[in-house]
């Protein structure tokens, strides 16, 4: 592949590994990174020297990043960034036009089109950079457990509470845990049969690192869903499966990392239910006519 990346499949997804690298970037090599993630375009136009005189930072710096990124030479680099930039073009060629993040006087219809832009890319980045092997470990985790057990903060909870929901409705005994302590009570009860998905954007919350450690712990399999592979969250899982969100200054953990983590719990539910076809079907026509008769006034039937 030219060189590009050590030869990764994945070279053409520059900008979301200088995202996901961000945090743990040097002061020097995090502007060097929030020029790329800012105006790309733009970026790829400039030379090492010049690039490094608009970050305040030495050439030497520049050589450091793109060799952080994966990629031997600059120009490796440069024309992967253009292919991103290029894709991302095309992929939101059908939304209404809008750059940059959400301003105090943007209009609703700039808002609508800001938002639908962050999510529409924060999926489709994902759908690219998912890892399927690890999603195939995934999938045989949880059809082997007896139970699974789910934790997130804030957004991240309401996507684990999506998870159990749909894991239910297939016969799965899954849990979702909203109370820390509830879930780490429950984690030291584990055992290898069991399985925890442990959820959280930034891969740093303490909540849910503790869980997903002490539930390893007690020997339970473990799997992480968070945007940041070098994050505490993922060194201590089993399985990690990443997402690709966008950060705004509204936090795309309400909003792009939350989409993109329930884009990530919809593929890992329908390969379950897809590995367990015949069984997940009947379960599912069960629980629709349960639900559809009392709905309907069915009750007592």
């Amino acid at each position: 592949m030219s060189g590009e990346a050590g030869g990764r499949e994945d070279a053409g997804t520059v900008l979301v590994r200088i995202r996901s690298a961000l945090p743990g970037l040097r002061p020097a090599e995090r502007r060097i990174a929030q020029i790329f993630v800012d105006a790309p375009a733009e970026a790829a136009n400039l030379s090492i020297a010049e690039l490094a005189a608009r970050c305040g930072t030495s050439t030497t710096s520049v050589v450091r990043f793109y060799k952080r990124m994966g990629y031997a030479h600059y120009k490796d680099f440069r024309i992967a960034l253009t292919r991103d930039v290029t894709w991302e073009r095309l992929t939101v060629a059908n939304l209404p036009e809008s750059s940059g993040d959400i301003e105090r006087d943007d209009t609703l219809p700039e808002i609508v089109s800001k938002v639908a832009m962050t999510e529409t890319l924060s999926i489709a980045d994902t759908a690219r950079t998912l890892d399927v092997a690890a999603l195939g470990r995934a999938v045989e985790l949880v059809l082997a457990a007896r139970r699974l057990d789910s934790f997130g903060v804030g957004a991240s909870s309401f996507v684990g509470l999506d998870l159990q929901q749909k894991l239910t409705r297939i016969g799965r005994t899954a849990i979702n845990w909203r109370d820390p302590h509830s879930a780490w009570t429950s984690a030291a009860t584990l055992d290898p049969e069991c399985v925890v998905i442990a959820i959280s954007h930034s891969g740093g919350t303490a909540d849910t690192v503790e869980f997903l450690a002490i539930a390893r712990r007690a020997g339970a399999r473990t799997i992480a869903i968070t945007n940041f592979p070098g994050s505490p969250l993922a060194a201590g899982a089993d399985v990690v499966l990443t997402t690709a969100a966008r950060e705004t200054r509204f936090r795309s953990g309400a909003l792009g990392s939350r989409i993109a983590q329930l884009m990530v719990v919809d593929c890992l539910f329908t390969a379950v239910a897809r590995a367990s076809y015949d069984e997940s079907m009947e379960a599912l026509r069960s629980t629709y006519t349960v639900v559809h008769d009392r709905a309907s006034g069915g009750r007592g039937r």
